[in-house]
């Protein structure tokens, strides 16, 4: 298993963020060269020297997802320098906020739609092209994608758009021996989580948490590594039949 992914190279779009990053880490180790692109600079240069330090192949390419100029960027940086794109991890996304829908603000459902939705459409445009035939798609949506939340309108609704884009571009790309699939991560325990926690109850966020663990029947927020571990799967030739499917890894939370 160590280099089943040598000489594959990966686009990674939110790719400084913890699912991103662990991904871009651990395609790395098994051979993958990776490009990793998100809007922050300053922590796409940390992420890097990180990898350097442990001599990962990842490059880095700084860019905005809702815009077309920075997203054909990204696609040139990944072609530029390493040849092709084999695999795309469209993942880059925001959370929003929690509020009622009558009182959730309207800037901030156009920026949760313009990166979750927007950014993901961009990705698949201008990636389709370029992507080599008999390659890998796989797109962030979330259990949010499958089920309503109260007060998070902006993100549910977002999530369950990404899983539309998916099955459009499943159902285009099979002709071409390309897969498209959704990963549905639970609660992540990360700092979208942290963030959605405290905005269901301020400044009682752990109590959140500890209301989410009862109600997942393994009792525990997923690591961003058992989403990476499913992400990888798809990419693999493991899951060479797996096309315009919904892959969730919530720990029973929605059954």
């Amino acid at each position: 298993m160590e280099n089943r992914f040598k000489d594959k190279v990966v686009l990674i779009t939110g790719g400084s963020g913890s699912i991103g990053f662990i991904t871009a880490k651990k395609l790395a180790e098994q051979g993958a060269k990776v490009m990793i692109t998100d809007i922050n600079e300053d922590v796409l240069k940390q992420k890097q020297h990180e990898a350097a330090s442990e001599n990962l192949q990842i490059q880095y390419v700084q860019a905005d997802v809702t815009k077309a100029e920075d997203v054909k960027k990204y696609v040139d940086a990944c072609i530029n320098t390493y040849g092709k794109i084999d695999f795309f991890f469209n993942n880059a996304g925001i959370e929003g906020k929690v509020k009622p829908m009558h009182e959730y603000p309207d800037e901030v459902f156009d920026k949760v739609m313009a990166v979750n939705v927007k950014g993901v459409y961009l990705g698949m445009k201008h990636v389709i092209p370029k992507i080599e035939d008999g390659g890998s798609i796989v797109i962030t949506s979330s259990v949010a994608g499958l089920q309503g939340t109260p007060g998070m309108v902006a993100y549910i609704t977002s999530k369950h758009a990404t899983i539309g884009i998916m099955r459009t571009a499943a159902l285009e790309l099979g002709k071409r021996k390309i897969r498209v699939n959704t990963v549905n991560p639970g609660v992540v325990d990360n700092r979208m989580m942290r963030s959605l926690e405290d905005g269901m109850n301020p400044g009682n966020g752990e109590e959140v948490k500890k209301s989410f663990e009862k109600q997942i029947p393994l009792q525990r927020y997923a690591e961003p590594e058992d989403v990476s571990n499913m992400v990888m799967f798809l990419f693999s030739d493991e899951s060479k039949y797996a096309n315009g499917g919904v892959f969730v890894v919530d720990g029973g939370l929605s059954a």
